[in-house]
């Protein structure tokens, strides 16, 4: 009886340690996991990324920049810079409310002025246009 409670024990053990080591992350790993929101400032407002929305990209307006990831609390400040792509108009809104930004006209995300009250209600029409 001694033999089978130690060997209960230490199988219990093994699959405690298993699975606290499974939600850890692995340091060597190469990998690193994006926790950063898409951000960009354009004539010093800020802009958050919106998905599925049905837009058409406008003429260029000029840069945008997307600060560095701030995901490790401050541990790591000073070390990605910021980027600059290009900022487009969207069609039938203007740049103080949404923008898009990339590379390229055909290659764009679709942003929205992020005042922190949500969506401004343009975005939340087009969107519900969208559907």
């Amino acid at each position: 009886m001694r033999w089978a409670k130690r060997s209960v024990l230490a199988l219990l053990t093994a699959a405690a340690a298993a699975s606290v080591s499974a939600c850890e992350p692995e340091e060597d790993s190469g990998e690193a996991a994006a926790s950063c929101v898409y951000v960009v400032t354009y004539e010093g407002r800020t802009y958050r990324d919106v998905a599925n929305v049905e837009f058409t990209v406008g003429n260029e307006l000029g840069t945008a920049i997307q600060p560095p990831c701030d995901d490790t609390g401050g541990r790591n400040k000073g070390e990605e810079p910021s980027t600059t792509e290009t900022a487009y108009a969207v069609d039938g809104l203007p740049p103080t409310v949404a923008i898009a930004v990339g590379d390229a006209p055909d290659d764009v995300k679709f942003l929205a002025i992020d005042s922190g009250n949500g969506l401004p209600p343009e975005v939340k029409k087009l969107i519900a246009d969208s559907w």
